[in-house]
Protein backbone atom coordinates (compact mmCIF):
# COMPACT_ATOMS: atom_id res chain seq x y z
CA UNK A 1 0.00 0.00 0.00
CA UNK A 2 1.33 3.41 -0.95
CA UNK A 3 1.46 6.10 1.72
CA UNK A 4 -0.09 9.44 0.78
CA UNK A 5 2.06 12.45 1.61
CA UNK A 6 -0.05 15.53 2.35
CA UNK A 7 0.72 18.85 0.71
CA UNK A 8 2.71 21.35 2.69
CA UNK A 9 0.78 24.10 4.41
CA UNK A 10 3.81 26.24 5.29
CA UNK A 11 5.44 28.78 2.96
CA UNK A 12 9.20 29.32 3.08
CA UNK A 13 11.40 31.99 1.48
CA UNK A 14 12.38 29.61 -1.33
CA UNK A 15 8.69 29.13 -2.15
CA UNK A 16 8.15 32.91 -2.25
CA UNK A 17 11.12 33.19 -4.59
CA UNK A 18 9.57 30.59 -6.94
CA UNK A 19 6.07 32.08 -6.78
CA UNK A 20 6.94 35.77 -7.14
CA UNK A 21 10.32 35.73 -8.86
CA UNK A 22 11.80 37.86 -6.10
CA UNK A 23 15.32 37.50 -4.77
CA UNK A 24 15.92 35.80 -1.41
CA UNK A 25 16.24 39.05 0.56
CA UNK A 26 12.94 40.39 -0.81
CA UNK A 27 11.24 37.04 -0.16
CA UNK A 28 12.36 37.08 3.47
CA UNK A 29 11.17 40.67 3.81
CA UNK A 30 7.76 39.70 2.43
CA UNK A 31 7.50 36.86 4.96
CA UNK A 32 8.51 39.30 7.73
CA UNK A 33 5.79 41.71 6.58
CA UNK A 34 3.24 38.90 6.68
CA UNK A 35 4.35 37.94 10.20
CA UNK A 36 4.02 41.56 11.29
CA UNK A 37 0.51 41.91 9.85
CA UNK A 38 -0.74 38.73 11.49
CA UNK A 39 1.12 39.47 14.77
CA UNK A 40 3.32 36.39 14.61
CA UNK A 41 6.69 36.04 16.28
CA UNK A 42 9.98 35.87 14.41
CA UNK A 43 10.15 32.07 14.11
CA UNK A 44 6.45 31.39 13.54
CA UNK A 45 5.38 29.66 10.36
CA UNK A 46 3.51 31.39 7.55
CA UNK A 47 0.66 29.25 6.25
CA UNK A 48 -0.50 29.08 2.66
CA UNK A 49 -3.70 30.78 3.81
CA UNK A 50 -1.78 33.68 5.41
CA UNK A 51 0.33 34.10 2.27
CA UNK A 52 -2.73 33.92 0.05
CA UNK A 53 -4.67 36.50 2.05
CA UNK A 54 -1.72 38.90 2.19
CA UNK A 55 -0.75 38.71 -1.48
CA UNK A 56 -4.22 38.28 -2.97
CA UNK A 57 -3.14 35.13 -4.81
CA UNK A 58 -5.52 32.19 -4.79
CA UNK A 59 -4.44 29.14 -2.75
CA UNK A 60 -4.93 26.89 -5.79
CA UNK A 61 -2.47 29.07 -7.72
CA UNK A 62 0.13 28.75 -4.97
CA UNK A 63 -0.24 24.98 -4.39
CA UNK A 64 1.75 23.74 -7.45
CA UNK A 65 4.81 25.67 -6.22
CA UNK A 66 4.83 23.80 -2.89
CA UNK A 67 6.15 20.45 -4.08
Amino acid sequence: MQEVIPRRIVVYAKDVMNITGRKERAARKLLADIRKKYKKKKGDFISVKDFSNFTGLDETTIAPFLV
